[in-house]
């Protein structure tokens, strides 16, 4: 008896997890709709579809800007692409050089 009280506890604390990320998501995202016009919203959720882990980041980065007060206005699609390219990891070039 004391198993299946200490599961129904396990898993209702589970549910209150998903629904806390659940609310936490939905408050991301109606931010996110107050502070990126429509073009760098789509941007962003192209890039959530191919690298999910960058595009939470982004997300977290845009938020505490909103949060912060330091946005005076919404971010455009060319303001967006200035912020990924600075968040973005630099890429090693690689050449190969044949001889012969």
């Amino acid at each position: 008896m004391a198993q299946v009280q200490q599961q129904a506890a396990e898993q209702q604390q589970v549910q209150e997890e998903i629904e806390r990320q659940k609310q936490a998501e939905a408050q991301i995202h109606m931010i996110l709709m107050q502070i990126l016009e429509p073009e760098a919203r789509e941007r962003l959720n192209t890039i959530k579809l191919t690298r999910p882990e960058f595009a939470r980041a982004v997300e977290q980065q845009l938020v505490l800007l909103a949060q912060s007060g330091r946005l005076k206005e919404k971010i455009t699609d060319t303001q967006l692409k200035a912020l990924l390219t600075q968040l973005q990891p630099a890429k090693r070039d690689f050449t190969i050089r044949r001889k012969g």
